[in-house]
């Protein structure tokens, strides 16, 4: 290992199932600052159950590659059940807005699909329902996509949205008038 290796950070990716109880959050975010990660987003669905009953959690972090394997085990080692470890790496932003029933097509389902789908990482989301939920609303997403994906990124946000007759404004994109 040189020393380039100990000192070059990466975005990695940990999926947690977390008892719906109080601290239990903390406690899984415990392992990762006393080990060197450095957080960067969380994703906590409390809306959302695994079949287990327990809550779904993404958290992105960025560290050392040789301090990765010692975080997730210390993450084990606290009792969190670690669904999914592995290196993400996030480099293009991409920020789209959704229009149309968003809370009556599950909000939450459309996150979940975009993420699991689409080479992306939700960062940010900022949802406008100025009539309530029996109008049309829009979300503005801010997503990390993997270097190189974002083409396929929004096929498959374009895809999830017409299933869920929502419309997609796209940015615009190098190249496009």
């Amino acid at each position: 290992m040189t020393a380039t290796d100990r000192t070059e950070t990466q975005t990695h990716t940990v999926r947690l199932e977390l008892v719906d109880e109080p601290g239990e959050l903390l406690r899984a975010l415990k392992p990762i600052s006393e080990n060197g990660g450095n957080l960067m987003s969380i994703y906590h669905e409390r809306g959302n159950l695994t079949p287990r009953g327990h809550i779904p959690v993404e958290i992105d972090f960025s560290c050392a590659p040789h301090q990765f394997e010692t975080i997730v085990d210390a993450l084990r080692g606290e009792g969190v059940n670690v669904i999914q470890a592995g290196t993400e790496r996030y480099d293009e932003e991409l920020t789209v807005l959704l229009v149309g029933h968003l809370v009556d097509t599950d909000l939450s389902d459309t996150l979940q699909k975009i993420e699991a789908c689409a080479n992306a990482s939700l960062k940010d989301l900022s949802l406008s329902a100025p009539k309530g939920t029996e109008e049309a609303s829009s979300a503005l997403l801010r997503l990390a996509a993997r270097s190189g994906t974002t083409e396929e990124t929004l096929s498959t946000l374009r895809s999830i949205a017409d299933g869920k007759d929502l419309h997609v404004v796209e940015p615009l994109t190098e190249g496009s008038r």
